[in-house]
């Protein structure tokens, strides 16, 4: 009989226990699951580490409006053939002054003249020469000044070009990167509060079973004493 009132005691004893542990697991369980949100609540702001890029492309310069023709300057030079004329001219009045001085025809005066303005036609000549060297210079160097503009323009719309695609990339790999930061915390946070919950969900369900058993024991011994 009284082995039969200790195991009946010693029951509800464990009974006792059991409830006493469950309910220790429950409050544990509740203040890890609190403690894991207020972990959840506060964490850090996730940065960009992209965002303060800088467009580098306001520092590339357009100088294709400094390119010059510096053959557009160019002028007719005109001082050679000038001194030229008037030595023509100059000789030839002294060469009538010595004619009427020796009493020379008319013929020879004519043979002169024709002479003169041969020696001036000449003079003609070398001018409209040298304009038409001058003109083609000023059309080559107009050429090859468009030229050096365009590529000029080329060079810096490639430079802007690559700093905009560098810039964009920078900003698309810098949210892919805030993207998947947020993405592995959030899951790891979503997978520890699992883990937690399910381990002290089980352990409070083994003692409340534990607490069952014990309680049935209990309560089975206490009726086979008085039955």
């Amino acid at each position: 009989m009284g082995g039969k009132i200790g195991r009946v005691v010693g029951s509800f004893f464990g009974a006792a226990n059991a409830d006493k542990e469950m309910k220790s697991l429950r409050d544990e369980k509740n203040r890890n699951k609190y403690l894991m949100q207020e972990a959840i609540n506060n964490r850090q702001e996730i940065i960009n580490p992209y965002a303060g890029i800088t467009d580098l492309s306001g520092l590339v310069r357009d100088l294709s409006s400094q390119i010059t023709n510096p053959f557009n300057s160019l002028q007719v030079s005109t001082a050679a053939a000038e001194m030229q004329a008037q030595e023509t001219d100059v000789a030839l009045a002294n060469t009538l002054d010595t004619m009427e001085a020796i009493g020379a025809g008319a013929g020879g005066a004519t043979a002169l003249a024709q002479a003169a303005l041969k020696s001036k036609k000449g003079v003609a000549a070398s001018i409209e020469q040298q304009e038409a060297n001058n003109a083609k210079m000023r059309a080559e160097g107009e050429q090859q000044m468009q030229r050096d503009q365009v590529k000029a323009m080329q060079t810096y719309d490639e430079a802007v070009i690559k700093l905009k695609s560098r810039e964009e990339a920078a900003e698309v790999q810098g949210e892919i990167f805030q993207f998947n930061i947020q993405e592995t915390r959030t899951n790891a946070d979503i997978n520890r509060y699992t883990n937690m919950y399910l381990g002290f969900q089980q352990a409070e369900n083994e003692a409340r079973a534990a607490k069952a058993e014990a309680e049935a024991s209990a309560w089975g011994g206490l009726g086979g004493l008085f039955g």
